[in-house]
């Protein structure tokens, strides 16, 4: 540090004084004259970042005293010392102080700028501190901007390498998706060729051992629409291969057994409904009422064959709906109903046809009474 003294006298003053002029080619005394005075709440802010306020703090000594107490106080750090609320005052702190350097230098650029420029010759040997990690060159101001430049340029660097890291991993994992619906489809796929392969093993060896010679119906075209008109002429013919060699699906057979169990209890309801008279009497009513106690055990029993059918038939739309006591009953008076008017109407046609009959026999009476009354009537005209 290079200082000069100046002694003079003073003529407004009683008593001779020295006065100390000290040359502004001193740091110390720039930094002196140049700092202002700080607000209590930036003190405070200094203080919950256990630093001193007075003296010049660089930007990076205020980032490691921040990242200090941040590893402390971060509630997500895992310390024994981690609270949220004072790392939120912390935080505020920080944000404070840069905000307090960032007007600090703004102000003072310029000057020192100038001042480089002024003293660039005369700089001191050790203010090798402003290395900024040796990057830039110029005045340590314009180092500092190339230095900050640098860091952003590092920052976007890592953020694109993480992202493309991500999109690595992303991929990968679809990949590994794609690579797993591969070897399922292909497992799926083998497993198809072993059971056709061992179908046509299957085949090959019964028409070695002659199986399928001899057969009834060789030579002969397949008999298409025999049943159903309407039916899949494949899926029939495949069907009535099955069967005719002792194969049914159990859907098919319990499909069947309700068709056959239904007809048995509509022709059940029928029968007993059209034995009664209409309007009933006090017995038949009671008879009506066990025939339906009857049919309505019947029915559930039916239900659940329904339920198990309905979880094994192949398709949807050939499922079935429950039965119903009401409308099986229903349909069994409609049926005992019309099967009434069906024997009243027959009863008036035959009545009708022996009518018809009795006429024509009479016309034929009369037409053999008058004919045998003309024969008489010649045979006795040829006596005379």
């Amino acid at each position: 540090m290079r200082s000069s003294l100046l002694l003079a006298p003073c003529s407004d003053l009683r008593h001779w004084g020295f006065l100390l002029v000290v040359t502004r080619h001193s740091e110390v005394f720039r930094l002196l004259s140049s700092s202002r005075p700080i607000s209590h709440s930036l003190q405070e802010s200094y203080r919950r970042l256990q630093l001193p306020d007075e003296g010049h703090r660089s930007p990076a000594q205020v980032k490691d005293a921040y990242l200090r107490l941040a590893k402390l106080y971060h509630p997500d750090s895992g310390a024994a010392t981690a609270d949220a609320v004072l790392f939120a005052r912390v935080e505020e702190a920080y944000r404070a102080v840069l905000a307090h350097q960032s007007k600090v230098g703004a102000g003072g650029v310029k000057d020192e700028e100038n001042e480089e420029e002024k003293s660039r010759g005369a700089a001191l040997q050790h203010r090798h501190y402003l290395s900024y990690d040796g990057v830039g060159m110029g005045t340590p101001s314009q180092r500092e901007r190339q230095y900050r430049q640098i860091r952003v340029d590092r920052a976007a660097e890592q953020v694109l390498n993480y992202r493309q890291k991500e999109h690595e991993r992303a991929a990968a994992a679809d990949g590994a998706m794609v690579e797993r619906d591969m070897r399922q489809r292909s497992q799926k796929i083998k497993i198809t060729q072993a059971v056709e392969r061992l179908v046509e093993d299957l085949i090959q060896e019964s028409m070695a051992r002659g199986d399928f010679q001899n057969l009834s119906g060789a030579g002969k075209p397949l008999s298409k629409f025999e049943y159903n008109p309407y039916a899949d002429p494949m899926t029939h013919n495949l069907n009535r291969i099955l069967i005719d060699n002792g194969y049914q699906p159990s859907w098919v057979v319990t499909q069947r057994d309700i068709r056959e169990s239904v007809d048995r209890i509509r022709n059940r309801l029928l029968e007993g409904r059209a034995r009664l008279s209409d309007p009933m009497t006090p017995s038949e009513q009671n008879q009506w009422e066990q025939l339906c106690a009857s049919v309505e055990e019947d029915l559930m029993k039916l239900n659940k064959m329904v339920d198990n059918y309905n979880l094994i038939v192949p398709m949807l739309s050939m499922q079935m709906v429950h039965f119903s006591l009401v409308r099986e009953l229903d349909r069994a008076v409609r049926g005992a109903e019309q099967r009434r008017m069906d024997q009243l109407r027959d009863k008036e046609k035959e009545r009708q046809r022996r009518k018809e009959e009795k006429k024509r026999e009479n016309a034929s009476s009369k037409t053999r009474a008058k004919s045998r009354g003309l024969v008489s009537w010649m045979q006795r005209f040829r006596r005379c």
